[in-house]
């Protein structure tokens, strides 16, 4: 795959930004693109290894060799066509995957991976722009009918798989626009939602209907998912983990999402009341993850007067950790755009209390330095450092701490078992509630995790509901081993 000697010759090549005092102007995405001719090269440095981890790294099993050596040749529509068949949406995942498959890339073992990423990106982008992703509606349908509720990306890939095996598909999304968390839960500097509408428009093309304002178990009762032959549900893990910390209710502490869904909803001309903004205020973002990292690039949009990160955890190291080895996912530093934009990152903090003034708004943050004590056999000791206890301004607090589960109320009133970590109990591989004929994937069934497994899980669970309606399916699989087979 690739060209032989490619590595050896060619030096990885990632995007280029625009410069931070042009980007943070606009919430536009700010990747300057590479040339044709330097993505060959990059897709020449693939190295035709023996045993490839990078597509078993990949949790869609994408077939990365084959992508690479397509676009190594010139052969960009067939990159198109190999890339497409493990991967409905290779937009999403080519901006917003963290790439588990470079990880694993073997050339990474010696120097830098393949930009395995970028050069999907650019496959998916140029297959749009020649009309090469055109709808492809089934010749013939099964009269089954199948609801999905959710339009993520795990409620997306399972509706265009269960689509194209010629079953009826509707997909219930609760907010106003399909997407999920794709739709506001992401800035729109990092995806674009006219990215989002151009598929989506394939998408209905091909058959699926889609109905937004829709909230399963609120304003559609789920006694009408009867009338339907199965269902899935795809509804992410959207409950918001918080803080047992004094002050946690001050007028200024806010959950990172309802402040990164405002301002995307701002972006696009929709009404917002009360939207919360930074500007000209001290921020400090609570989590040091990518929901936090979206954070710090909307504060700084916003003109915030400062923006600081708080982190629990111990700054990783600039490079893999031993502990970490090649070819798992590497405990490593991450270093964002929106960290480039401007942000002061502290690790190994806690906050103690939020205070406010004599009106309840929130004026500063007390914390304390804290340390992790590792005992053999038993759970991490978070130990706080006497004498670090400090005092930081602050007009607005962000709770970027991740989700703590699914929401309950499907379940509840469904009948639907939950597991330990109150996920939607659905066995993997199989995606089969204890209702026969309900299903879940993604988030909702396996908690807080990537896109590139949501769209996984969407696209296995969509093959066991074909199994269960017609007794067989010639929808393709992924199996345990990674490898793509069609069963």
């Amino acid at each position: 795959m690739g060209k032989v000697t490619g590595f050896k010759e060619f030096e990885r090549q990632d995007e280029a930004y625009t410069p931070v005092k042009d980007r943070v102007k606009h919430y536009k995405e700010f990747t300057v693109s590479l040339s044709e001719s330097e993505i060959t090269k990059q897709g020449s440095r693939c190295m035709d290894c023996g045993i490839p981890f990078c597509h078993s790294g990949c949790p869609l099993g994408n077939l990365i060799p084959d992508f690479n050596h397509m676009v190594h040749q010139g052969e960009w529509q067939k990159a198109s066509w190999i890339l497409h068949s493990t991967n409905n949406f290779p937009e999403f995942t080519g901006r917003l995957c963290p790439a588990p498959c470079e990880k694993s890339c073997v050339l990474g073992i010696i120097e830098d991976p393949v930009s395995i990423e970028n050069i999907e990106k650019n496959i998916v982008e140029r297959a749009f722009k020649e009309g090469w992703i055109k709808p492809q509606p089934p010749k013939t349908r099964t009269g089954k009918t199948i609801a999905i509720v959710g339009s993520g990306p795990a409620g997306l890939a399972a509706a265009q798989q269960l689509n194209r095996a010629g079953h009826t598909v509707t997909v219930f999304e609760r907010d106003d626009e399909i997407g999920g968390l794709l739709r506001y839960g992401i800035p729109n500097f990092k995806l674009e939602k006219e990215i989002i509408d151009r598929r989506i428009a394939i998408l209905e093309a091909e058959g699926i209907s889609f109905k937004v304002n829709v909230n399963v178990g609120v304003n559609y009762d789920v006694k009408e998912l009867k009338t339907f032959d199965a269902v899935v549900l795809c509804g992410g893990a959207t409950e918001r983990r918080s803080l047992p910390t004094p002050g946690i209710d001050a007028d200024g502490v806010v959950q990172a999402m309802d402040f990164l869904t405002q301002q995307t909803k701002v972006v696009f001309g929709k009404e917002v009341k009360d939207q919360v903004l930074a500007t000209n205020k001290d921020v400090i973002v609570i989590g040091g993850g990518d929901t936090g990292s979206d954070c710090i690039g909307t504060s700084n949009r916003q003109g915030a007067k400062s923006v600081t990160n708080f982190e629990i955890m111990p700054k990783p190291p600039g490079h893999r950790s031993p502990t970490t080895p090649w070819p798992f996912w590497p405990l490593q530093l991450k270093t964002s755009s929106s960290h480039e934009e401007g942000v002061e990152r502290n690790w190994l903090i806690n906050t103690k209390e939020f205070v406010t003034d004599t009106n309840g708004k929130l004026t500063a943050l007390k914390t304390v330095n804290v340390e992790w004590k590792m005992v053999p056999g038993e759970r991490p000791q978070l130990i706080e450092v006497e004498g670090t206890e400090k005092a930081w301004p602050c007009d607005l607090a962000l709770l970027a701490l991740g989700f703590t589960g699914p929401e309950s109320t499907l379940a509840d009133q469904l009948g639907i078992e939950k597991d330990a970590r109150s996920n939607y109990k659905a066995e993997y591989g199989k995606y089969q509630t204890n209702i026969p004929n309900i299903f879940t994937a993604g988030d909702m069934r396996r908690g807080q995790s990537l896109i590139v497994w949501a769209i996984s899980e969407g696209r296995e669970a969509a093959r066991q509901v074909d199994i269960y309606l017609m007794g067989k399916s010639d929808l393709a699989s992924k199996d345990m081993s990674g490898d793509l087979v069609a069963l």
